[in-house]
């Protein structure tokens, strides 16, 4: 109940709500993922693995926010959306909100060791959610896009 709860709290302070459907925004966040997995492994390349780690996160997060553009929903908070993306999608959350966690760790506290391997197995983690993503939406049919539709309706009931 709690959950619920989480997200209709969200809802009424319009944190997250139903929108236009935008192919436009979707395909923008796409490409944004794209830079930023890219921008990722240059950092790597650079030693720069925090902040690799970070765009790691981002380049998953972005796909997420495309497939809700695709749906017409817009999230502004990182929990509810990675909430929503297996409760509405039915999609496995895990893999990012490992990297969510990691980018937290990564970014916020100093108290840590991380390799370049580590880094680098991120960076292709975010990959195949990335590839997995891509090929989700390109296939999701506009009967999907109605019932994740209602499906928020339900979940963000007050």
């Amino acid at each position: 109940m709690a959950k619920l709860s989480f997200l209709a709290n969200l809802r009424k302070k319009e944190v997250l709500k139903l929108v236009g459907q935008s192919e436009e925004i979707k395909q923008s966040y796409i490409e944004k993922s794209a830079s930023n997995i890219d921008s990722a492994k240059i950092l790597l390349k650079n030693n720069k693995l925090e902040e690799s780690v970070a765009l790691s996160y981002y380049s998953m997060y972005h796909f997420v926010t495309a497939l809700f553009s695709k749906a017409g929903i817009k999230s502004e908070n990182h929990n509810a959306t990675i909430q929503m993306l297996k409760e509405i999608f039915e999609i496995d959350n895990k893999e990012i909100a490992n990297a969510k966690k990691e980018r937290l760790d990564k970014q916020y506290y100093v108290n840590f060791k991380i390799t370049k391997e580590e880094v680098a197995e991120a960076i292709k983690k975010a990959e195949i959610f990335n590839n997995f993503m891509n090929d989700f939406i390109s296939k999701i049919s506009n009967e999907k896009v109605k019932k994740a539709r209602e499906k928020f309706n339900i979940l963000t009931k007050a």
